[in-house]
């Protein structure tokens, strides 16, 4: 059996003047079309729901913002715990994963906004540990750029030791609630964690009650060799993409080696890899919509690469689009992604209209049964763990197709769940 989460690009526009967009446009805005998305999933029996996050409006493609506010992509956008908020009140089952970066908020903060949604959600919530990789965002919180690529995570590592004294510094037995004596908390089960590590500082203890997890879930998406020794150090489910099933499984190997290199049961992490499947009433319907995708998105060729532009830090709009990206092309930003553009070898232009469905021995498309055959036979290959599903432009449609079409076909394999039997999400992720 594998597992599903779905990857939400940031609480934004999903999806406007496209077919089935209906009124995404303006229904995002208080949270209701995203509401609407969780509790769909839900019914599909997804693990949780991840909520991307950037705070600054991009403007590295063409040395321009208009680009990105043109297409509503990556700006506007709104804050994801608060959807995380909405989502947990509205739901029972699904998890919900919030993004928040470690350059821009203090352990102390974060600490106490998770454990706080970890409450409201009754145990589901999750924090996506992201280090900034936009000089942007830096920007916005008062520094020159961001840090350097490695140094980030080393920086990551210090505010999660801080955030991690402070979660334990409440005894497992320190809320008494003892009406005879008339104490609630018992003073001596705290304690003072005064972390003052390389980066961080903090005194403590947390001001608020363990929640039901303990540890809310913590999620990572890094795939460069830094990253992969951060999230196998601290990630309990890890966003992971790949250009082929052999890159996938191989990447896979790596964290689980590096997992049982820093002590780790290699089984605890969960590696999900991104795909958007693309389903039809039979496969000639399914590769005529693949190829009108892609016939889209070649058209709007700009919103593909301006999108790719901003988490890589590097602007497309100066290299031929019918050319692979040059072999030596580096960033200070997400560089395990530009490596897989670059290694692909393949032009620029596949890569900005075609890479969402990966290499074509991993492309999903075709009927239900056809895709769910073909999920099942990828996780044999990979060895694991699941898959996060996504679109950057999700409507309600999309949605039905996935959930009444596509999970059923693979519940009636076995491969996925048909039935929530855990009350938390990090209980969720460990059911198999």
């Amino acid at each position: 059996m594998f597992h599903l989460g779905w990857f939400l690009d940031g609480f934004r526009v999903p999806s406007w003047n496209r077919e089935w967009s209906g009124t995404s446009d303006t229904a995002w805005l208080d949270g209701g079309f995203y509401v609407d998305l969780a509790r769909t999933l839900e019914r599909g029996r997804f693990d949780y729901l991840m909520i991307e996050d950037s705070n600054y409006v991009p403007d590295v493609y063409g040395g321009s913002m208009d680009v990105y506010l043109k297409w509503g992509q990556r700006a506007p956008k709104h804050d994801p715990t608060v959807l995380a908020t909405l989502v947990g009140a509205a739901t029972q089952h699904l998890g919900v994963i919030a993004t928040v970066a470690t350059s821009e908020v203090e352990p102390f903060r974060l600490a106490r906004l998770m454990q706080t949604l970890d409450h409201t959600t009754h145990g589901r919530i999750g924090w996506n540990v992201v280090t900034g990789s936009n000089d942007r965002a830096a920007q916005n919180f008062g520094h020159d750029g961001q840090a350097r690529h490695d140094d980030r995570y080393d920086m990551a590592d210090d505010f999660i030791a801080a955030v991690r004294a402070l979660w334990d510094s409440w005894g497992e037995d320190a809320v008494v609630m003892d009406r005879e004596s008339g104490v609630y908390v018992d003073a001596s089960q705290l304690s003072v964690p005064e972390h003052d590590g390389p980066h961080y500082r903090t005194r403590g203890p947390l001001n608020t009650i363990p929640g039901p997890q303990g540890h809310p879930v913590l999620v990572q998406a890094g795939v460069s060799p830094r990253g992969q020794r951060f999230s196998a150090k601290h990630a309990d489910t890890i966003i992971a993409t790949g250009s082929s099933i052999a890159d996938m499984k191989r990447l896979r190997e790596s964290i689980r080696a590096h997992a049982a290199d820093q002590g780790r049961d290699p089984d605890d992490i969960k590696v999900m890899f991104l795909v958007e499947p693309i389903l039809g009433e039979s496969d000639t319907i399914a590769r005529e919509k693949a190829r009108l995708a892609v016939e889209e998105r070649d058209r709007f060729i700009d919103f593909g690469l301006s999108s790719l532009a901003s988490v890589t830090t590097t602007d497309f709009s100066q290299f031929d689009l019918d050319e692979p990206l040059p072999e030596d092309l580096t960033t200070n930003g997400h560089q395990g992604q530009l490596h897989d553009m670059v290694s692909s070898r393949r032009p620029l232009r596949e890569l900005a209209v075609g890479a969402w469905a990966g290499a074509d021995e991993a492309e999903l498309v075709g009927t239900p049964e056809h895709v769910a055959e073909k999920m099942a036979w990828m996780m044999q290959e990979i060895g694991g763990d699941g898959f996060l599903l996504t679109s950057l432009t999700p409507t309600r449609h999309y949605l039905d197709e996935v959930v009444d079409g596509l999970v059923p076909a693979l519940q009636r394999r076995g491969v996925v769940r048909s039935e929530y039997a855990q009350p938390t999400l990090r209980g969720t992720l460990r059911e198999f």
